[in-house]
């Protein structure tokens, strides 16, 4: 599944505010765009997804059967 494929998902299954999927979109676009990029760029830019996703935290604790 490609970045455009997975945003139709998101779209299509009202999931565009499940913040765990925004994270792996991104993930997915810089994976897209990894050869056009500076080695440097692309490092910076995962660890930035990466601080992202751990900011997240255990914020689905309890609510499980509603957000999966």
């Amino acid at each position: 599944m490609d970045s455009k494929e997975l945003a139709l998902y998101m779209e299509a299954t009202n999931s565009i505010a499940k913040p765990w999927l925004l994270v792996q979109l991104r993930l997915k676009k810089l994976q897209e765009r990894r050869e056009m990029i500076s080695a440097d760029t692309y490092a910076n830019e995962l660890a930035d997804i990466h601080q992202d996703l751990m900011n997240l935290g255990e914020w689905w604790r309890g609510i499980e059967d509603e957000v999966f």
